[in-house]
């Protein structure tokens, strides 16, 4: 197994996939857009360059699809895969499209009703695609709220929607690069990435940061983002991250930077004048909670 490097600024360039990626590599897994970096990377080019080196090209979708127009034929990737709670659709349902040939040799992995054309006592057959890999009752409730979600998605204009998401990530970028101690990841081009904005605020545990934006009805996610490897990279343990979509504004990202600046300062005020033993130090967050709400209601802005 082998990874594919990435520039400083989390992009990928394909002069490095290219060295990566030899006559002797079989599957090519990647992401269209980062969960963590927002960045979008090029997958029409490296799906060629899979192919020019006999590989199938496996992209995981989740990220572009509810943000972006995907055309998989211009693509060619032989596998593309989605979510629909990321889309506005109902959760326990997704997509996994694939190229026909590829399917029709595969072999089920799943196995129950409508799946089945002839049971035997020591063999079986199964049925033409796409039943082949849908055995049991579906989820019929799901599939049609994912299919709402798409025409709900397509009536807005998917064009529109990345239109909207890369002027706000603009914004958040512009707004954010103000605010000091505060470290934005990924590639500073808003027309490289999607509508997404990881950061950490210096000394400050992400938790901490979403705990404390919490309290303002800000709502970001903190953590390692099911992405390990990258914090490592990144060489922190987690980042925190806001995320735009079609209904969010620029008064939203306004009330973010917002909460940032009050968040910092409270953390400021808590350092500078506290004096913790060691075995304090790592106080627990609920008392964080409480020690912010008792400074700005006696510190009102």
């Amino acid at each position: 197994m082998k990874y594919i490097d990435l520039e400083e600024d989390g992009t990928i360039s394909l002069e490095t996939v290219k060295e990566t990626i030899t006559s002797n590599t079989k599957i090519v897994a990647m992401m269209h857009v980062s969960n963590v970096l927002g960045v979008m990377n090029p997958i029409k080019e490296i799906t060629k360059i899979a192919h020019e080196n006999g590989a199938i090209m496996v992209v995981d979708g989740a990220q572009a699809a509810p943000h972006m127009k995907v055309d998989v034929q211009d693509l060619d990737c032989d596998f593309y895969a989605f979510s629909a709670h990321k889309m506005c659709g109902p959760i326990g349902i997704g997509v996994l499209y694939g190229k026909k040939a590829l399917l029709e040799n595969m072999e089920p992995i799943e196995f129950g009703g409508e799946m089945i054309d002839f049971v035997g006592l020591y063999d079986s057959t199964w049925k033409e695609l796409p039943w082949k890999f849908e055995g049991g009752t579906p989820i019929i409730a799901g599939a049609v709220g994912l299919g709402a979600a798409i025409d709900f998605l397509e009536d807005i204009g998917m064009d529109d929607i990345l239109k909207h998401e890369h002027k706000l990530a603009a914004y958040a970028l512009d707004r954010m690069s103000t605010i000091d101690a505060l470290t934005i990841y990924g590639t500073k081009d808003p027309e490289k990435r999607a509508g997404l904005v990881t950061f950490n605020l210096d000394d400050v545990h992400a938790h901490d940061v979403a705990t404390v934006l919490d309290t303002e009805g800000i709502a970001v996610r903190a953590g390692h983002h099911c992405a390990q490897p990258l914090m490592k990279w990144l060489d922190v343990s987690s980042t925190a991250r806001a995320s735009f979509y079609l209904y969010n504004t620029e008064e939203d990202i306004d009330s973010l930077v917002s909460g940032l600046i009050r968040t910092k300062e409270y953390f400021r005020h808590l350092f500078s004048h506290v004096k913790f033993p060691p075995f304090l130090i790592a106080i627990n967050r609920l008392s964080y909670l409480f020690l912010f709400k008792s400074f700005f209601h006696c510190h009102p802005s």
